[in-house]
């Protein structure tokens, strides 16, 4: 099965397409092609937006699927003209809000997305920052970490961090671990003075192997025996020390990064 989706909101079209990415998950039989259109602020532009819709349904030959989290109802009525299915997002929770609370909304394009708190938007780019300064070992002086990511190369602990810094301000600095931190099976004196915020990440041997071979191919670093052993070994070593280990194999950036915040225990409202 082959449907297209429309992410549509009269702002960024983030919020919609987070959460149109959950539900689409729950259907793995389907092929989906994902459209995004941001901005959608006039009726010329909501049009425009329709008849891109039905294009796509007389491509597919099937109706397309609408994310909606577009405003004012009468754009949002305009989207609902296509031929498609739409799913108002916001069109279905504000009623029962605005009964629940006892108060009419006042409906703001790009609240959600906005930049409301120029404290909150500059702790981010100093987390942001941070993970970049101490990314795979750059700077080893992690007094100021929130968390420390550890593991072997490529295991996903860069994009991991900084995902956390953008999404939630959390300054989180990683290390790899090395060949001879492994012989040795022991952490490095600067990392056990921070055993209580270290988090390690693991990937699967033939995973690992897979993204190496991208980076070095053909090299001694992507081959599969030397894929093997530094896991084997990082786990082992990592499980020696006590510190609590997750897979990225299989697992989103989103998914670690909430793991590694909820075993740490740090509470972070997500920007």
């Amino acid at each position: 099965m082959f449907r297209t989706v429309f992410f549509i909101s009269d702002g960024t079209a983030i919020t919609g397409e987070t959460l149109g990415h959950s539900l689409l998950a729950q259907f793995s039989g389907v092929e989906f092609t994902q459209v995004r259109i941001p901005f959608v602020g006039d009726a010329t532009a909501a049009l425009e937006a329709v008849a891109q819709i039905n294009r796509a349904g007389k491509r597919d030959r099937a109706r397309p699927i609408v994310i909606n989290t577009i405003v004012d109802k009468k754009l949002s009525a305009i989207i609902r003209s296509s031929e498609s299915v739409v799913l108002d997002l916001f069109g279905e929770f504000l009623d029962t809000l605005e009964n629940a609370l006892g108060i009419k909304p006042q409906p703001a394009v790009g609240q959600t997305h906005g930049l409301k708190d120029f404290s909150v938007y500059e702790d981010r780019m100093k987390a942001t920052n941070y993970a970049l300064n101490h990314d795979d070992g750059i700077k080893l002086s992690f007094d100021r970490a929130d968390l420390v990511l550890v593991g072997v190369s490529r295991s996903g602990k860069t994009p991991t961090c900084l995902y956390m810094a953008l999404h939630y301000g959390v300054k989180a600095a990683n290390y790899p671990l090395t060949e001879d931190d492994l012989d040795e099976m022991r952490l490095p004196p600067f990392l056990r003075r921070h055993k209580r915020k270290i988090i390690g990440l693991m990937i699967e041997p033939d995973r690992l192997a897979q993204i190496r071979e991208t980076r070095k191919p053909g090299s001694r670093y992507a081959s599969i025996k030397q894929c093997r052993k530094e896991v084997e070994l990082a786990e082992s070593l990592l499980r020696l020390e006590g510190i609590p280990v997750f897979q990225t194999t299989r697992s989103s950036i989103e998914e670690i990064s909430s793991r590694v915040l909820a075993e740490l225990g740090l509470q972070r409202e997500m920007f």
